[in-house]
Protein backbone atom coordinates (compact mmCIF):
# COMPACT_ATOMS: atom_id res chain seq x y z
CA UNK A 1 0.00 0.00 0.00
CA UNK A 2 0.95 3.58 -0.84
CA UNK A 3 1.00 5.93 2.06
CA UNK A 4 1.09 9.63 2.16
CA UNK A 5 2.12 11.68 5.48
CA UNK A 6 0.25 15.06 6.05
CA UNK A 7 2.25 16.91 8.76
CA UNK A 8 5.81 15.25 9.28
CA UNK A 9 6.31 16.61 12.82
CA UNK A 10 6.77 14.74 15.98
CA UNK A 11 3.75 12.45 15.13
CA UNK A 12 3.68 11.82 11.38
CA UNK A 13 7.63 11.98 11.16
CA UNK A 14 7.81 8.89 13.75
CA UNK A 15 4.95 6.59 12.46
CA UNK A 16 5.70 7.20 8.53
CA UNK A 17 9.25 6.91 9.90
CA UNK A 18 8.72 3.67 11.29
CA UNK A 19 6.73 2.42 8.11
CA UNK A 20 9.46 3.96 5.29
CA UNK A 21 12.03 2.03 7.44
CA UNK A 22 10.11 -1.59 6.94
CA UNK A 23 10.22 -0.91 3.25
CA UNK A 24 7.25 0.50 3.02
CA UNK A 25 5.80 3.11 0.16
CA UNK A 26 5.57 6.74 2.05
CA UNK A 27 5.40 10.07 0.85
CA UNK A 28 6.13 12.75 3.36
CA UNK A 29 5.02 16.29 2.60
CA UNK A 30 7.11 18.61 4.13
CA UNK A 31 7.34 22.86 4.80
CA UNK A 32 9.73 24.22 6.48
CA UNK A 33 11.77 21.19 7.05
CA UNK A 34 11.56 20.02 3.28
CA UNK A 35 14.89 21.52 2.11
CA UNK A 36 16.88 19.61 4.75
CA UNK A 37 15.07 16.06 4.22
CA UNK A 38 15.35 16.08 1.27
CA UNK A 39 19.44 16.61 1.10
CA UNK A 40 20.13 14.96 4.78
CA UNK A 41 16.86 13.16 5.17
CA UNK A 42 14.96 12.02 8.04
CA UNK A 43 16.33 10.99 11.79
CA UNK A 44 14.56 9.40 14.71
CA UNK A 45 15.60 10.14 17.84
CA UNK A 46 14.57 7.18 19.61
CA UNK A 47 13.83 5.47 23.19
CA UNK A 48 13.90 2.03 21.09
CA UNK A 49 17.21 2.73 19.37
CA UNK A 50 17.86 5.61 16.72
CA UNK A 51 17.91 5.54 13.41
CA UNK A 52 18.21 7.46 9.93
CA UNK A 53 16.44 7.54 6.62
CA UNK A 54 19.13 8.70 4.49
CA UNK A 55 16.45 8.99 1.73
CA UNK A 56 12.70 9.59 1.84
CA UNK A 57 10.07 10.89 -0.45
CA UNK A 58 9.87 14.23 -0.02
CA UNK A 59 7.19 16.71 -1.24
CA UNK A 60 6.49 20.00 -0.91
CA UNK A 61 2.52 19.63 -2.04
CA UNK A 62 0.09 17.05 -2.03
CA UNK A 63 -0.61 17.39 -5.73
CA UNK A 64 3.15 16.18 -6.70
CA UNK A 65 2.72 13.02 -4.04
CA UNK A 66 -0.94 11.74 -5.83
CA UNK A 67 -3.45 9.12 -4.98
CA UNK A 68 -2.14 6.77 -2.25
CA UNK A 69 -3.87 3.96 -0.26
CA UNK A 70 -3.78 5.76 3.25
CA UNK A 71 -3.00 8.82 4.32
CA UNK A 72 -1.84 9.28 7.83
CA UNK A 73 -3.55 12.91 8.78
CA UNK A 74 -0.57 14.19 11.48
CA UNK A 75 -1.16 18.06 11.47
CA UNK A 76 -2.94 20.07 14.69
CA UNK A 77 -6.11 20.30 14.49
CA UNK A 78 -5.92 24.31 14.18
CA UNK A 79 -5.09 23.41 10.62
CA UNK A 80 -7.67 21.33 10.27
CA UNK A 81 -9.12 24.04 7.20
CA UNK A 82 -6.60 23.59 5.05
CA UNK A 83 -7.92 19.72 5.02
CA UNK A 84 -10.11 20.62 2.33
CA UNK A 85 -7.37 21.46 -0.50
CA UNK A 86 -4.27 19.29 1.21
CA UNK A 87 -6.26 15.99 0.63
CA UNK A 88 -8.01 15.62 -2.99
CA UNK A 89 -5.30 14.96 -4.54
CA UNK A 90 -3.93 12.30 -2.24
CA UNK A 91 -7.49 10.57 -3.06
CA UNK A 92 -8.67 7.92 -4.91
CA UNK A 93 -12.60 6.58 -3.80
CA UNK A 94 -11.32 3.81 -1.52
CA UNK A 95 -8.39 5.95 0.36
CA UNK A 96 -8.26 5.26 4.15
CA UNK A 97 -8.04 8.74 5.92
CA UNK A 98 -6.27 8.15 9.26
CA UNK A 99 -6.64 11.11 11.39
CA UNK A 100 -4.09 10.73 14.00
CA UNK A 101 -5.02 13.69 16.12
CA UNK A 102 -6.26 15.08 19.16
CA UNK A 103 -9.69 16.06 20.68
CA UNK A 104 -13.19 15.02 20.09
CA UNK A 105 -14.98 15.47 16.90
CA UNK A 106 -12.18 15.99 14.09
CA UNK A 107 -14.00 13.04 11.87
CA UNK A 108 -17.61 14.18 11.50
CA UNK A 109 -16.17 17.49 10.66
CA UNK A 110 -14.13 16.09 7.69
CA UNK A 111 -16.65 13.53 6.74
CA UNK A 112 -19.05 16.61 6.21
CA UNK A 113 -16.36 18.09 3.56
CA UNK A 114 -15.84 14.73 2.08
CA UNK A 115 -18.81 12.69 2.55
CA UNK A 116 -17.66 9.36 0.40
CA UNK A 117 -14.19 9.22 2.37
CA UNK A 118 -13.39 6.41 4.42
CA UNK A 119 -12.52 7.60 7.81
CA UNK A 120 -10.83 6.62 10.69
CA UNK A 121 -9.36 7.63 14.04
CA UNK A 122 -5.77 7.03 15.11
CA UNK A 123 -4.94 7.65 18.93
CA UNK A 124 -1.42 7.83 19.74
CA UNK A 125 -0.13 7.40 22.80
CA UNK A 126 3.22 8.34 22.67
CA UNK A 127 5.89 10.62 23.85
CA UNK A 128 7.44 12.68 20.80
CA UNK A 129 8.64 15.78 19.64
CA UNK A 130 10.18 17.50 16.82
CA UNK A 131 13.26 18.60 17.67
CA UNK A 132 14.97 20.11 15.06
CA UNK A 133 15.06 20.35 10.93
CA UNK A 134 14.53 16.56 10.12
CA UNK A 135 14.65 15.30 13.69
CA UNK A 136 12.40 13.89 15.83
CA UNK A 137 12.74 12.85 19.24
CA UNK A 138 10.51 9.81 20.44
CA UNK A 139 10.83 9.49 23.98
CA UNK A 140 8.69 7.06 25.59
CA UNK A 141 5.79 4.71 24.24
CA UNK A 142 4.47 4.61 20.41
CA UNK A 143 1.62 1.99 20.58
CA UNK A 144 -1.50 3.40 18.53
CA UNK A 145 -5.38 2.50 18.80
CA UNK A 146 -7.39 2.73 15.29
CA UNK A 147 -11.20 3.50 15.80
CA UNK A 148 -13.28 2.81 12.31
CA UNK A 149 -15.68 5.63 11.89
CA UNK A 150 -16.86 5.55 8.20
CA UNK A 151 -14.77 3.07 6.42
CA UNK A 152 -16.28 0.08 4.45
CA UNK A 153 -13.67 -1.94 3.96
CA UNK A 154 -12.51 -3.61 7.61
CA UNK A 155 -9.44 -5.34 5.30
CA UNK A 156 -8.36 -1.63 4.64
CA UNK A 157 -8.16 -1.29 8.46
CA UNK A 158 -6.54 -4.53 9.31
CA UNK A 159 -4.15 -4.38 6.68
CA UNK A 160 -2.88 -0.70 7.88
CA UNK A 161 -2.54 -2.54 11.69
CA UNK A 162 -0.83 -5.68 9.52
CA UNK A 163 1.56 -3.25 8.40
CA UNK A 164 2.31 -1.09 11.23
CA UNK A 165 3.08 -4.07 13.60
CA UNK A 166 5.53 -5.57 11.37
CA UNK A 167 7.69 -2.28 11.67
CA UNK A 168 7.42 -2.43 15.12
CA UNK A 169 4.58 -0.22 15.77
CA UNK A 170 2.15 -2.02 18.39
CA UNK A 171 -1.32 -0.92 16.64
CA UNK A 172 -4.69 -2.62 17.83
CA UNK A 173 -8.32 -2.39 16.70
CA UNK A 174 -10.51 -0.41 19.00
CA UNK A 175 -14.29 0.91 19.53
CA UNK A 176 -14.19 4.68 17.90
CA UNK A 177 -16.11 6.40 20.12
CA UNK A 178 -14.40 4.61 23.56
CA UNK A 179 -11.00 4.99 22.09
CA UNK A 180 -11.76 9.14 21.58
CA UNK A 181 -13.07 9.22 25.22
CA UNK A 182 -9.78 7.33 26.67
CA UNK A 183 -7.14 9.72 24.96
CA UNK A 184 -9.06 12.72 26.21
CA UNK A 185 -9.09 11.26 29.88
CA UNK A 186 -5.64 12.15 29.46
CA UNK A 187 -5.34 15.10 27.01
CA UNK A 188 -7.94 17.56 28.64
CA UNK A 189 -6.01 17.83 32.52
CA UNK A 190 -2.42 17.33 31.24
CA UNK A 191 -2.19 19.64 28.18
CA UNK A 192 -4.16 22.43 29.93
CA UNK A 193 -2.35 22.34 33.34
CA UNK A 194 1.18 22.41 31.74
CA UNK A 195 0.31 25.91 30.04
CA UNK A 196 -1.99 27.05 32.83
CA UNK A 197 0.95 26.41 35.46
CA UNK A 198 3.84 26.96 32.94
CA UNK A 199 5.02 23.04 33.97
CA UNK A 200 6.01 19.91 33.40
CA UNK A 201 3.58 16.48 33.31
CA UNK A 202 5.91 15.16 36.14
CA UNK A 203 5.47 18.08 38.81
CA UNK A 204 2.07 18.11 38.54
CA UNK A 205 1.97 14.76 39.37
CA UNK A 206 4.90 15.31 42.03
CA UNK A 207 2.84 17.85 43.90
CA UNK A 208 -0.38 16.53 45.69
CA UNK A 209 -2.25 19.27 45.54
CA UNK A 210 -2.36 19.69 41.18
CA UNK A 211 -2.04 15.49 41.13
CA UNK A 212 -5.54 15.52 43.02
CA UNK A 213 -6.80 18.27 40.88
CA UNK A 214 -5.52 16.06 37.73
CA UNK A 215 -7.65 12.83 39.01
CA UNK A 216 -10.71 14.83 39.27
CA UNK A 217 -10.21 16.36 35.88
CA UNK A 218 -9.58 12.81 34.81
CA UNK A 219 -12.77 11.53 36.77
CA UNK A 220 -14.99 14.81 35.02
CA UNK A 221 -14.04 13.29 31.51
CA UNK A 222 -14.65 9.42 33.03
CA UNK A 223 -18.34 10.91 34.09
CA UNK A 224 -18.64 12.41 30.70
CA UNK A 225 -18.09 9.28 29.10
CA UNK A 226 -20.31 7.27 30.59
CA UNK A 227 -22.88 9.92 30.10
CA UNK A 228 -22.56 9.41 26.50
CA UNK A 229 -22.87 5.99 27.30
CA UNK A 230 -19.25 4.33 27.54
CA UNK A 231 -19.48 2.06 30.01
CA UNK A 232 -16.11 0.55 30.17
CA UNK A 233 -14.31 3.70 31.80
CA UNK A 234 -14.20 3.89 35.01
CA UNK A 235 -11.70 5.32 37.81
CA UNK A 236 -9.78 2.91 37.76
CA UNK A 237 -8.45 3.89 33.87
CA UNK A 238 -7.82 7.04 35.49
CA UNK A 239 -5.63 5.88 38.00
CA UNK A 240 -3.84 3.56 34.97
CA UNK A 241 -2.82 6.64 33.30
CA UNK A 242 -1.90 8.72 36.40
CA UNK A 243 0.76 5.55 36.83
CA UNK A 244 1.45 5.70 33.01
CA UNK A 245 2.43 9.19 33.30
CA UNK A 246 4.34 8.96 36.45
CA UNK A 247 6.30 5.86 34.40
CA UNK A 248 7.04 8.19 31.61
CA UNK A 249 10.34 11.14 31.08
CA UNK A 250 9.17 14.46 32.45
CA UNK A 251 7.05 15.72 28.98
CA UNK A 252 5.52 19.02 27.90
CA UNK A 253 2.95 17.70 25.89
CA UNK A 254 2.02 19.39 22.71
CA UNK A 255 -0.23 21.78 23.82
CA UNK A 256 2.29 23.36 26.38
CA UNK A 257 4.78 23.21 23.17
CA UNK A 258 2.47 25.12 21.22
CA UNK A 259 1.99 27.81 23.78
CA UNK A 260 5.36 28.40 24.15
CA UNK A 261 6.31 28.64 20.67
CA UNK A 262 3.18 31.24 20.41
CA UNK A 263 1.20 28.92 18.08
CA UNK A 264 -2.71 28.39 18.41
CA UNK A 265 -3.68 25.98 20.81
CA UNK A 266 -5.95 22.92 19.81
CA UNK A 267 -8.77 24.46 22.55
CA UNK A 268 -11.42 23.99 20.64
CA UNK A 269 -11.58 20.03 19.69
CA UNK A 270 -9.91 19.48 23.36
CA UNK A 271 -11.68 21.32 25.23
CA UNK A 272 -14.66 22.99 23.90
CA UNK A 273 -16.17 20.20 21.82
CA UNK A 274 -15.93 17.73 24.21
CA UNK A 275 -17.31 19.77 27.03
CA UNK A 276 -20.26 20.66 24.92
CA UNK A 277 -21.15 16.81 24.12
CA UNK A 278 -21.34 16.23 27.59
CA UNK A 279 -23.55 19.13 28.67
CA UNK A 280 -25.85 17.71 25.55
CA UNK A 281 -25.78 14.44 27.34
CA UNK A 282 -26.94 16.26 30.70
CA UNK A 283 -23.12 16.13 32.52
CA UNK A 284 -20.85 19.10 33.44
CA UNK A 285 -17.36 19.43 33.20
CA UNK A 286 -16.66 22.48 35.60
CA UNK A 287 -12.94 21.69 36.37
CA UNK A 288 -12.37 21.21 32.84
CA UNK A 289 -15.00 24.42 31.90
CA UNK A 290 -12.43 26.65 34.24
CA UNK A 291 -9.20 25.49 32.29
CA UNK A 292 -10.71 26.29 29.01
CA UNK A 293 -11.38 29.46 30.26
CA UNK A 294 -8.43 30.49 30.93
CA UNK A 295 -6.63 29.02 28.20
CA UNK A 296 -8.93 30.94 25.92
CA UNK A 297 -7.49 33.81 27.97
CA UNK A 298 -3.73 33.16 27.48
CA UNK A 299 -4.04 32.57 24.36
CA UNK A 300 -5.82 36.00 23.49
CA UNK A 301 -2.56 37.42 25.70
CA UNK A 302 -0.54 35.85 22.10
CA UNK A 303 -2.62 37.71 19.57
Amino acid sequence: MRYAIVGTGAIGGYYGGMLSRAGHDVSFLLRSDYEYVRVHGLHIKSCNGDFTLPRVKAFRSTADIGPVDVVLVCIKTTGNHQLATLLPPLLHKDTLILLIQNGIGPEPDLQAIFPSANIAAGLAFICSAHESAGVINHQAYGHINIGNYSCTDSTLISNVIDNMCDAGIKAVSVDYKEARWKKTVWNMPFNGMTVALDTTTDRLLACRSTRCLIREMMLEVVGAARALGIDSLDETFADKMIADTIAMPPYLPSMKLDFDNRRPMEIDYLYTRPIAEARKAGFDMPRLAMLEAQLRFLQSQHT
